[in-house]
């Protein structure tokens, strides 16, 4: 599928998804927003793929927010559609079966720090920036930033940052709970694919139902959590990827839950 703005690479089961705007500091318009979602349902379907990084090009920018002046002059009936259109994409990010890192290697401002959030982990080169500076254009975060962020760094913490619009560097960002780890920029994608292999290591069908388990669950009461856990947990008990990785172990060699 050809897109303008978004390039896919896939290698040894590892999607990379890159935002190619780096004129436009990567920002995001209707285009990227619709191109971005569909590269993610692509890495979804694909059974080539078990984990999706997802990075923006060049040096200095993951993602600079959506492109001001596509939104400059938009209607609310407009500026509905767009929200609706982010909440969409980012989604599809969080709702991936497969593991989403985001690997931040500069500005996350905006919808690139809504993107951010929506995946599983985030790996920040030394250089990254984050911020929700949407107040200062008399707006608010769209994309759920204003739901996301209190769930990652706490209600107080995130009421402060969109409310302020305070732009915060890697290691405040690493102190808050807002990114796993931070290495120097050159090292970012060795770290990410680190991580990434890691997890290619194990069942995929447990890493997925992990994956549920832990989204699903966690705004539920404790108990309903524990459901859907216990439900998962005895589901994969009926999987030939179970029935390989214990006797694997047993036999104690390395599991082939990969062809």
């Amino acid at each position: 599928m050809f897109m303008e703005f978004i390039n896919i690479n896939v290698d040894k089961y590892i999607a990379t998804i890159t935002i190619n705007r780096p004129e436009a500091l990567n920002a995001m318009n209707k285009v990227v927003v619709a191109e971005l979602k569909s590269a993610m349902e692509e890495c979804v379907k694909n059974d080539d793929v078990g984990v999706v990084i997802i990075t923006g090009a060049g040096e200095k920018a993951f993602v600079a927010g959506a492109d001001i002046k596509s939104m400059q002059k938009m209607s609310g009936r407009e500026a509905l559609e767009f929200s609706r259109e982010g909440q969409e994409m980012t989604m599809v990010i969080e709702n991936s079966p497969k593991p989403v890192i985001a690997a931040i290697n500069g500005f996350a401002l905006g919808g690139g720090c809504e993107i951010a959030l929506a995946c599983d982990m985030r790996i920040a080169s030394e250089n990254a920036k984050f911020s929700q500076p949407e107040v200062a254009l008399g707006i608010i975060p769209g994309w759920g930033g204003t739901q996301r962020l209190p769930r990652l760094v706490g209600k107080g913490r995130a009421i402060e940052l969109i409310t302020g619009g305070e732009m915060i560097d890697a290691k405040e960002a690493l102190r808050i709970g807002l990114v796993n780890h931070i290495v120097p920029q050159l090292e970012l994608m060795d770290k990410v694919s680190s991580l990434a292999n890691a997890i290619l290591k194990n069942g995929p069908a447990a890493v997925g139902a992990a994956l549920k388990c832990v989204h699903m669950g966690f705004d539920e009461q404790l108990k309903n959590g524990l459901d859907i856990e216990l439900n998962a947990f005895a589901e994969l008990f009926e999987t030939n990827e179970q029935r390989e990785g214990t006797t694997a172990f047993v036999e104690k060699r390395k599991p082939k839950f990969r062809n």
